[in-house]
């Protein structure tokens, strides 16, 4: 999996102690010169602090993602390309070499009227590791239970190449870092030199089309950009549900910033 970290970044990391990289031994060796042709150096971003919930443990852990060496160094030229001359989508790219999604559909689809459905970003830390940084987990819950409960049945979607909005595990890591340093999610990934959010419906399209055809459907979401990259895409019988769970201490500022960047929530949302 490739993702791009702008090396300006990377320095302030390494000069933080925040970034360090290891040989195939664990060894610590020089994270600003270029290992020799075989060595298996990988690079080491952290700690960065991760309150988890799972059912039976609440726990907070200090969270490390690391990586190949040779990974990140094949993109650095891409990226400078895609500055210039790519676009959103292909701004995704850089996040993954082959994204494999995934579709869970749940009761009789075939012979609903009006499905509820789910396309639901991929998220290490709060669909697995049950992070309370974000309210991913909670989300893709809450959408399994409210699709399971639903008469009309309906569609869970899964996104695996989308993980920070289509930027990356790893680059994920490092916004967490200027987070903590004060900047919100939107902000990180400028400093990083990438968008807002480059995520790619249009497989999410082709599925729903292939499942659904011209039928209308719910959506679970409060974003409007995916609703209308879905619209844009052809699926123009959407209605929009709203889908706000997991709100807690430590994502409120999180999910200020996404509601200042458009997202469909209040005040009241994010404050109970």
């Amino acid at each position: 999996m490739f993702t791009y970290i702008d090396p300006h970044i990377r320095e302030r990391l390494i000069e933080q102690g925040k970034l360090i990289r290891i040989d195939g031994r664990g060894s610590i060796i020089s994270a600003t010169t270029s290992p020799q042709p075989g060595d298996q150096a990988i690079n080491l971003l952290g700690p960065i602090p991760l309150p988890l919930h799972l059912k039976h443990l609440d726990i907070q852990v200090d969270w490390y993602a690391a990586v190949r060496h040779t990974e990140l160094n094949q993109v650095e030229e891409l990226a400078a390309e895609l500055r210039q001359h790519g676009g959103q989508r292909q701004f995704a790219t850089l996040a993954s070499s082959m994204a494999v999604n995934s579709v869970l559909r749940i009761g009789d689809v075939e012979k609903s009227t009006n499905p509820l459905v789910r396309v639901h970003s991929s998220c290490l830390t709060g669909d697995v590791f049950g992070s309370l940084r974000c309210e991913c987990g909670p989300q893709f819950d809450s959408a399994l239970t409210h699709i399971s409960n639903d008469p009309e049945g309906g569609l869970l979607v899964y996104m695996s190449g989308h993980e920070g909005r289509g930027i990356g595990l790893w680059a994920k890591a490092v916004t967490y870092i200027l987070q903590d340093a004060g900047e919100n999610t939107y902000q990180a990934n400028r400093s990083l030199g990438l968008p807002d959010d480059s995520r790619d419906f249009s497989d999410a399209a082709a599925i729903l089309h292939h499942f659904l055809g011209n039928r209308p459907f719910r959506l679970l979401t409060n974003n409007p950009k995916k609703l209308s990259d879905l619209e844009d895409l052809g699926l123009t019988q959407i209605t929009a549900v709203k889908h706000v769970t997991g709100v807690g201490d430590w994502n409120r500022r999180y999910l200020a910033a996404k509601r200042d960047w458009g997202h469909k929530l209040t005040e009241d949302d994010i404050s109970n």
